[in-house]
């Protein structure tokens, strides 16, 4: 099989949540315990960083990678769902898995593991873990996929344990509450292990101190610590933060929401163990702020695509991540504001359409996803809650109609899920490979 074919079985085989959703979890470590032992605890043989979290997590796990490969670390970077290519999901030193080990793993692997019936996922980890031993990585950040107490990521030892925050999302597997959906990431919190918390919560601080308490594990709250003590953001659309340990930090991610990240990534680096601190000067750690995207390859975070008209794209999903994006995109300095809006079927949207600018032009439309919310359902439910706009078949399409309506001083926001992001940036990269 060449590459296509491997993941077309892959996606087949193995259905992928981001596909198709609730049909492609699996509950339980049994079969990845499976596959760990066959491929014989790969992750025993460098060091890891768990990052967790209902938002916010591909923005730390992608900034503490580039912030060690800065200070000379070999790193694995473990992250999902991906955008364009499944490649990005492994990365070392933000270099993609080669198409060719992709394809080597399942003519290698195939006969073992299609008895286990794994999941996309476990099949992904599985691969992840054996590639970042084989590419001799120093340490490897990994980034949890759904939830934690049960997720495949949870068969490592971690050297540090990071949860960014909880909110309402994933519902129908994690629990209807707050404290319910975090008792199910502070699964990811090891015995004698120290977890770092972004964003502190009076329904959830209860259970992260009782569930460190039990497993002997040092607990420190980002918002406690202070490390950020000021915040602007800068005119390339990034920001740039005054803090306690490193004087000024000019960061490539912009957004309101990365306030709070950064706090979270700052409180992470100070508990690392001292072999790994000792080697990070406060330079790494500009540097990595500074060219996370060229150094791990990130996108799809407050991503400015072009100017006049601006063009944004952001993968925020929920309720939480609209928060900050709603206030945002109201703060545009712009003439008219254009959005192309999608979303998955499985979301809880009216608490999401209750945050959307009453104040823009909105192209509904439907990523290529099987879980993809249809374009005019979506309007329908839109247009209840003073959302005007027109239903469109694809995000190409809908896309093309907003640039063809916004002038050089609009505004065009492009999200509502990571698909449509995703659906955005294939058709863009496929646009500049005509040219």
């Amino acid at each position: 099989m060449n590459y296509q074919e491997t993941l077309e079985f892959l996606f087949t085989s193995a259905p992928m949540f981001q596909n198709v959703g609730a049909g492609a979890y699996k509950e339980g470590l049994s079969t990845t315990k499976k596959l760990d032992e066959h491929f014989g605890h790969p992750h025993r043989s460098y060091h890891t960083i768990h990052v967790g979290g209902t938002n916010g997590k591909g923005s730390v796990s992608h900034t503490l990678a580039a912030i060690l490969q800065s200070a000379g670390f070999r790193v694995g970077l473990y992250t999902s769902p991906h955008l364009a290519d499944f490649r990005e999901r492994i990365r070392v030193n933000g270099v993609p898995i080669s198409e060719e080990r992709v394809i080597r793993f399942v003519a290698e692997e195939r006969s073992f593991f299609e008895p286990l019936h794994p999941s996309f996922f476990e099949l992904t980890t599985a691969l992840a873990f054996a590639y970042f031993e084989e590419e001799k990585a120093d340490v490897a950040v990994v980034e949890v996929g759904l939830g934690g107490r049960l997720d495949c990521t949870n068969v490592i030892s971690p050297l540090l344990s990071v949860i960014t925050n909880i909110s309402l999302d994933h519902t129908q597997f994690l629990g209807e509450t707050l404290a319910q959906i975090a008792r199910e990431k502070a699964g990811i919190i090891k015995e004698n292990t120290p977890v770092v918390i972004g964003e502190m919560l009076p329904e959830t601080r209860t259970v992260f101190l009782r569930k460190a308490q039990r497993k002997n594990a040092p607990l420190f709250f980002a918002e406690e610590e202070r490390r950020v003590v000021a915040t602007k953001v800068n005119r390339e659309g990034g920001m740039r933060y005054d803090t306690s340990e490193y004087g000024e930090i000019a960061a490539a991610l912009g957004g309101a929401c990365q306030v709070k990240n950064t706090a979270t990534i700052l409180t992470a680096i100070a508990h690392l163990p001292l072999h790994i601190t000792k080697r990070i000067s406060a330079e790494c750690v500009r540097k990595g702020f500074a060219e996370v995207m060229q150094l791990t390859g990130l996108t799809g975070r407050w991503q400015c695509l072009q100017q006049a008209p601006l063009v944004i794209c952001d993968t925020g999903h929920n309720r939480d991540a609209w928060r900050y994006l709603s206030r945002q995109l109201k703060e545009l300095p712009c003439s008219t504001l254009h959005i192309v809006f999608g979303v998955c079927a499985d979301k809880d949207l009216l608490p999401i359409l209750e945050l959307l600018p009453q104040k823009a032009t909105y192209y509904f439309t439907q990523p290529s996803v099987e879980r993809a919310l249809p374009a005019h359902l979506l309007r329908e439910q839109a247009v209840r809650e003073g959302l005007n706009g027109r239903a469109y078949p694809s995000v190409g399409e809908a896309y093309r109609k907003a640039l063809e309506e916004a002038d050089a001083d609009s505004a065009i926001f492009v999200g509502g899920s990571s698909f449509v992001v995703a659906d955005l940036l294939r058709d863009m990269t496929k646009e500049e490979n005509k040219r």
